[in-house]
């Protein structure tokens, strides 16, 4: 089975080529610019994996987000996460969506662990096609010592200090802030990386409104190392996006269920009624697409 590199080994060549993105992040480089020269290289991939019935359901949500961020509001989008390349094919298929695609397209600004910048030069050109705002995630500070790793430390509060306040400074300027939940891929060997992270609480609680993102079929498998050596799947890919909410009505809902039940954490009973509602919705689209594959 070919990985990404034996299939696109050329592409992912001109892609490093293009790139100007930093391979440090600190707190000064947080915020990275889309790179639009990358931007087809990625294409290309995408198009030459997807296969025909791929593309986009709800896109009308995702105008109603849309507009309600250009009238000032504070908007994210909650996605689910099978891939390594999930925000490839959610860019590509919502630009070919029509309507407002390439609008939506334009406004979304993901938020992006250090690691994708920092472990490879070839994940790095990738990612540096699409806007992002850099952040130190909680599951690589679990694995930080207090003595051993001060300075380290150090270095993650200051590029997370510094990406929170540009957030809070992008989130009101007609963006749309993407969010994977689960804070990681969905291993099936490992049921932990579907459960949703705590600190997405946060981002519901300082947000006005979501949508939830279904994400069926995958073009790039889960491997077990880089990404360039994940294998690749011509699949059908099937983007769902559920109906715009208000993020304050949602979390005082699951936290009140949450209080109902008999749950002390409540924040973490938010982010998992947002897991819940994107397996609902994930489910319901895999079903149409099995019947897709099948005929």
């Amino acid at each position: 089975m070919d990985t990404l590199f034996t299939a696109f080994g050329d592409i992912i060549k001109q892609a490093m080529g293009l790139t100007k993105t930093a391979a440090l992040i600190t707190e000064h480089n947080v915020y990275q610019e889309g790179e639009t020269a990358v931007l087809p290289c990625l294409d290309k991939m995408v198009e030459t994996l997807a296969l025909p019935g791929s593309g986009v359901d709800g896109i009308e949500n995702l105008e109603e987000l849309l507009a309600k961020a250009e009238s000032g509001k504070s908007c994210l989008l909650l996605l689910e996460h099978y891939s390594n390349m999930d925000l490839s094919t959610f860019s590509y298929f919502v630009r070919k969506a029509g309507g407002r695609g390439v609008d939506i397209d334009k406004a979304v600004v993901a938020i992006a662990g250090m690691k994708l910048t920092e472990d490879n030069r070839a994940v790095a050109a990738f990612a540096s096609a699409y806007t992002r705002i850099v952040i130190y995630p909680s599951r690589s500070l679990q694995g930080l010592d207090g003595e051993k790793d001060h300075d380290e430390i150090v270095r993650s509060n200051a590029i997370n200090r510094a990406a929170m306040k540009t957030l809070n400074e992008v989130k009101l300027k007609g963006k749309l802030i993407l969010v994977f939940p689960s804070g990681t891929r969905y291993r099936p060997w490992d049921p932990s990386t579907k459960k949703g992270v705590r600190e997405i609480d946060s981002y519901i609680r300082s947000f006005d409104y979501f949508c939830p993102v279904a994400m069926n079929g995958v073009v790039l498998k889960v491997g077990q190392g880089s990404m360039v050596d994940d294998p690749v799947e011509h699949d059908i890919i099937r983007i769902t996006a559920g109906p715009v909410q208000s993020c304050a009505e949602f979390r005082e809902k699951a936290r009140a269920a949450a209080e109902a039940a008999g749950i002390e954490d409540k924040k973490q009973a938010a982010v998992d009624a947002v897991m819940a509602q994107l397996e609902v919705m994930h489910n319901a689209a895999e079903e149409k697409r099995r019947e897709m594959i099948n005929r």
